[in-house]
Order: structure tokens, then sequence, then C-alpha cells
């Protein structure tokens, strides 16, 4: 997903820090947003608070190592919930071309314009593919781990694509910048609550007809709705629980 400043954004992780701080640099200077890390546990603690528009991964690190990375980012079937472009030692190309089932691969070192380009292919097939499937995007608005994880597989289960933020102002910095077709919020979210957050929103003009699901689970199920979910008119459901599969066939409902 783009970032906020509208820059399409990669995340690094390679535990040698000379590479990182160059290819950092370069990839600054070529217009991408760029994040870093030097362990595969350090990246997905990332990608908790990010969704990169693609992970640049070196497979040879200590820990979990870059195996260890794909297997915790792997959606529902079995493939990287991002796109993942792959570095590793020449000698183990043709190994993990039978073995990891990401989008490319190049074999270290690699000239710094081969990079740019396989960067820009990745990119330009992933934007295309979503074109052609007319897939939903949802994003979803969660600061609790835990949960986010739970509902973001069972959305992912049923085909759509996903980003994640984790407060309330960062639904209104990122969702006009990547105009998701469903935005699913908690409540009660860090430093604006969901409701306020769709009450903005349905101003905004390039959010207009944008449909909101929020859910609240302060609500118990014999209480009415209070009368300021009433006044969204964006928001379609207001649900009393985050159990992921009630959201998503609250989504589907909504989409029809």
């Amino acid at each position: 997903m783009s970032s906020v400043s509208g820059k399409e954004s990669i995340l690094l992780i390679d535990d040698e820090k000379h590479l990182l701080i160059s290819l950092r640099d370069f990839l600054a200077s070529e217009g991408f947003e760029v994040k870093v890390a030097q362990s595969a546990e350090e990246g997905l603690k990332v990608v908790q608070s990010m969704s990169p528009d693609l992970i640049i991964l070196d497979i040879s690190m200590p820990g979990i190592g870059g195996l260890g990375f794909l297997r915790e980012i792997a959606g529902p079937d079995g493939r990287p919930r991002y796109p993942v472009l792959v570095l590793t030692a020449r000698s183990r190309l043709e190994e993990f071309f039978n073995k990891v089932d990401v989008d490319g691969f190049l074999a270290k070192p690699c000239e710094e314009s081969v990079l740019l380009r396989r960067i820009r292919e990745i990119l330009a097939a992933r934007r295309a593919a979503a074109g052609r499937t007319g897939q939903l995007k949802v994003m979803l608005a969660e600061d609790d781990h835990r949960p986010a994880e739970g509902i973001r597989a069972a959305l992912e289960a049923r085909g759509w694509l996903v980003s994640h933020v984790t407060s309330g102002p960062e639904v209104l910095e990122k969702a006009p910048i990547e105009k998701p077709d469903i935005i699913v919020m908690n409540e009660i979210l860090p430093r604006l609550n969901g409701s306020a957050a769709a009450s903005l929103l349905c101003v905004m003009p390039s959010m207009a007809g944008t449909r909101m699901v929020i859910y609240d689970e302060t609500l118990s199920e014999s209480e009415d709705l209070p009368p300021k979910y009433a006044r969204l008119r964006s928001v379609k459901k207001v649900l009393r629980t985050r159990e992921p599969s009630a959201i998503a066939d609250a989504i589907s409902e909504i989409t029809g």
C-alpha cells in the first residue's frame, strides 16, 4: 500500500548493515519510502505497523532467518501477504526457486540498476493483477496485533486485499491515498475513536461513498445502538463483536 507520503513503500530486511544503508539511500533517492530491519524478527515488528508495497528479503540471516519470516507472513493460501523479492547467494538460487513461492529472486551481490528494474517490474505486475481481478480492498483499523492478525486472515481467506492501520489518525491519513472499498474499524482506537474517524471521512470528497464497518465490544447485546452510529451514513454495519468470521460476513453482506 502506498505510504502517507503517496510514495510506494519498501521494507528492506538484511543483517549486513553496510548493504542495508546503501540500498536504503539508493532506493530513497529513486522515490521510494524505505524502512529497514536487520533481522527477520525486527522485520516482523515493522510489518505490524505498515503494509509495504514490497519486501526485499535476505534469506541467510541469524535467528528465524528469511524462511522463518516468510512462514510468519504467509496468508491462508500459504503465499506471503506482501510482494517479496528474495536476495540470496547465487549458488542457492535454484534451490529456492523450487521451494519458495515469492515474486522474484536476485543473486547477491547485484547491480543497483538490476535491482531497481526488478523492483519496478514486480510492483507494476502487482498493480496490473489487482486491476484485472477487481480484488476487494479492505482497510482494517485495529491496534491490538493478535486480533488484527485473526481478522486479517479471515478477510484474506475470502480473497480480499487487506491493509492494516493502528490508530484513528492513521485511518484519516492513509484512506484517501489507498482508497479502500471497505474500512473496518474498532470503535476503540488510539488518539481517535472509530466513529469519530468515520464522521471525518464522511465529509472528505475523496472518500464519498466509501462503506464502513465498526465493531464495538463495549456494547452489550441487549442495549440499543448509541445515536452517534445512526448519524454516520457511511457506516453500514455496527457489530458488537470482533469475531473474524462475523466481520467477514458483514463485509460480504454489504458488498453483495
